[in-house]
């Protein structure tokens, strides 16, 4: 499979704090790769900074081949990568169709917008009957749902999932995961997965990274990952 995302020697992080050290990682097309790790490891702000949202103090961010370091955080979901960030961070106050509808901003989703519409509802069913209420009287799960159908809106090429599991019920949880892993094994979905949940993470992943303090500390197949035992008493609990 050919690269779509190839982060090389990257540090970043906020004012004089450095957060993430010299990481480099790569996600092949199709893929679901999930980066694990405790609570400060760094990774809301490895994902932060290939949004565009943190700048990268050294290193580069390649996308399809392009190096896109330098390039502004709305150019991003234009072009095809696409962020859902922690707590989804809805307009509470605006219908669930209201929100949906803003995730097509860019062109390449205003272009086939009733169409797209008509397809994220197809993959959240339960959108379309909330589709009038306000997206704040939902509950936890459906506002999970929310996020990533409004991300789908720009038909990205790669998403990333900033924790999905947060807050939510095991029901829900699970119910997450499984959209997530037929987005990418059904319509070709490129998808990167933050999760402290790791057990989760590493049942639905391809591959994946531990991040330890904003460094990448270990790295491979998800499946042989979960059978080591210092990943299960470090982070699955086993």
């Amino acid at each position: 499979m050919s690269t779509i995302l190839a982060v090389e020697g990257v540090t970043a992080g906020y004012g004089d704090a450095t957060v993430l050290f010299d990481v480099s990682c790569t996600v092949a097309a199709g893929e679901i790769v999930a980066v694990v790790g405790a609570n400060g490891a760094g990774k809301t702000t490895l994902l932060s900074t290939i949004a565009g949202l943190v700048p990268a103090r050294a290193g580069r961010i390649a996308f399809r081949g392009e190096d896109i370091t330098g390039r502004p955080a709305h150019w991003r979901p234009a072009h095809g990568l696409a962020l859902v960030a922690e707590g989804g961070r809805l307009f509470p106050f605006m219908s669930v169709e209201e929100n949906l509808l803003l995730g097509a901003y860019a062109p390449r989703g205003r272009a086939v917008l009733k169409e797209r519409l008509e397809e994220v509802m197809a993959v959240f069913p339960i959108l379309r009957e909330r589709r009038e209420q306000a997206a704040g009287k939902l509950s936890g799960g459906e506002r999970q749902m929310v996020a990533i159908a409004r991300a789908l809106m720009c038909r990205p090429d790669l998403l990333m999932l900033d924790e999905p599991s947060v807050g939510l019920s095991p029901l829900m949880v699970g119910r997450v995961f499984e959209i997530v892993e037929r987005l990418a094994r059904r319509e070709g979905l490129t998808v990167v997965l933050v999760e402290q949940n790791v057990t989760e993470a590493l049942t639905v992943a391809d591959r994946a990274y531990v991040l330890d303090h904003g460094h990448i500390v270990r790295g491979g197949p998800a499946a042989a990952l979960r059978g080591e035992r210092e990943i299960q008493e470090a982070y699955m609990g086993l």
